[in-house]
């Protein structure tokens, strides 16, 4: 179990280290066409990595005082007249983090989107800045509630408190912070998603409720507020209360439940409402499409199993296939779909030759060396035979080879065994038909579920032909166990 040291050291020490290695999706820095990457990228004096452990800890750390100021920034704009000098005192603490963090971004190295190189030049770094962010991230920071203070003792000013609402820009990084953990395959992307569909919706519900409330707060009559309503004297009343039943009405509001029991009772909180109600449109339709897109893609793989094995159904019925044919093709379908995410095909096909090529010598070849047929065969051509064969599974009772088919692979058995006498894992069939050109003598048919490996028989004759001492011995392997085939047979 981690502790929250582990994790935060998995987070941002081990994690970005798989960006060395390739595997992250965030910005990577990728080297230009021809340009060498031998070397370690070093940067100058004083400029920090943006991949640095340390530094992605910083932002870690600034994210959870984000969340602070995401939730603060409505509730003291609405709820509070009055900043008590403790939440003053954390304001202005959470302010100088956000002001030194300004000043080390002038530091931090970023990655060029045109070249994706890393620049670290400080003059660069600067321009960047002030061009893009700066601004709006001085403005978050600036101390207006201090500055208030100066022209109001008890900094109540509704325009300088408008202002601190700026705070809310610190939000970006959150969404950043989602797209990052998006791409990460360390987090189930399902959940991800989620959880940044219940943070808007959250942060919505809380903000809706906040500012109606400061609506009802600054009314002439109180009386004549949604909250005033049902609760005369609500400003005396506790301020968890006053919280509570801000949710609730943004809550009840948002589900479109709309119990009645608080309702707007004048013009601004009808107005108030009206766009209220066109942001629920909005935000009702962006959280049904994602999660609609969600489900469907992870039910879409089932779907497409289900539509091919009615189709399969209605094509047996149809033609009046025998049962046991049937059987046999509903048998098939269904257990590729259970090894489809066994095999991996589409994924494996998609990588360079020479990983595949490990792939299959990992897998395979301690299977294959022990394989009658290839004893005594050198590394180099069971190498290659391996680096060329397909796995493929077979459900029970299933014909893999029938009598008299002209052969045009071998199989070899990894797992499972089929009938032949009594074939089992390690065993080969369909090689008299390959290597002497007759027909399969007999039916070959699984027993149970089995794994097996096909060879193709070009892919034989061209890699033996290559050395006469391999082909000598396949051929010798296959007459010693084979005694009664005829001598004359022999590769092309």
């Amino acid at each position: 179990m981690f502790s929250c040291t582990n994790y935060f050291q998995h987070f941002c020490s081990n994690g970005f280290q798989l960006e060395s290695k390739g595997y992250s999706l965030h910005d990577d820095l990728l080297p230009s066409l021809g340009a060498t990457i031998n070397h370690r990228i070093k940067l100058r004096k004083h400029i920090v990595s943006p991949y640095d452990p340390h530094y992605r800890l910083w932002e870690m750390f600034l994210m959870v005082l984000v969340l602070y100021s995401a939730w603060i920034c409505p509730f003291e704009f609405a709820f509070l007249h009055y900043l008590p000098s403790t939440m003053f005192l954390v304001d202005n603490i959470i302010n100088s983090f956000f002001a030194i963090d300004i000043a080390l971004t002038f530091f931090v190295a970023f990655v060029d989107h045109k070249s994706y190189l890393l620049v670290d030049e400080p003059k660069r770094i600067a321009v960047r800045y002030l061009s893009t962010w700066f601004i709006f991230d001085a403005c978050s920071t600036f101390p207006f509630q201090t500055i208030s203070f100066f022209f109001n003792r008890h900094g109540n000013s509704l325009g300088f408190k408008l202002l601190s609402m700026l705070r809310l820009w610190r939000l970006h990084r959150v969404g950043s912070l989602f797209a990052s953990l998006e791409k990460d395959i360390r987090f189930n992307y399902f959940w991800t998603r989620c959880a940044k569909l219940f943070s808007v919706t959250l942060f919505a519900v809380h903000f809706s409720g906040c500012f109606y409330y400061m609506i009802a707060d600054r009314y002439p009559d109180p009386k004549r507020t949604w909250i005033g309503a049902v609760i005369p004297n609500f400003r005396k009343d506790n301020l968890w209360i006053r919280y509570v039943t801000a949710i609730y009405w943004s809550i009840t509001t948002l589900t479109t439940t709309g119990y009645g029991d608080l309702h707007a009772e004048n013009t601004r909180e009808m107005l108030f409402d009206i766009f209220y109600m066109f942001f629920n449109l909005g935000l009702t339709a962006y959280l049904i499409g994602n999660m609609t897109n969600l489900v469907v893609h992870g039910t879409s793989r089932t779907k497409s199993f289900r539509d091919t094995f009615q189709a399969a159904s209605e094509f047996a019925s149809r033609n009046k296939l025998p049962r046991h044919i049937e059987e046999q093709m509903l048998s098939h379908i269904c257990l590729r779909f259970k090894t489809e995410e066994l095999k991996q095909q589409e994924t494996l096909n998609g990588l360079p030759k020479a990983i595949r090529s490990s792939i299959a010598e990992f897998l395979f070849y301690p299977i294959v060396e022990k394989v009658y047929l290839f004893q005594g065969a050198s590394f180099n051509l069971i190498f290659q035979l391996v680096t060329e064969m397909q796995a493929d599974y077979f459900p029970p009772k299933e014909d893999v080879i029938l009598q008299n088919e002209a052969l045009t692979d071998i199989y070899i058995i990894v797992s499972g065994a089929v009938v032949q006498g009594r074939l089992i894992a390690g065993e080969v069939f369909g090689e008299i038909g390959v290597l002497c050109h007759v027909p399969q003598p007999f039916t070959i048919r699984t027993t149970e579920i089995a794994q097996i490996l096909r060879l193709q028989s070009a892919v034989l004759f061209n890699t033996i032909r290559e050395s006469r001492q391999d082909a000598t011995i396949v051929m010798r392997n296959l007459f010693q166990v084979n005694p009664i085939i005829d001598q004359h047979c022999f590769t092309k």
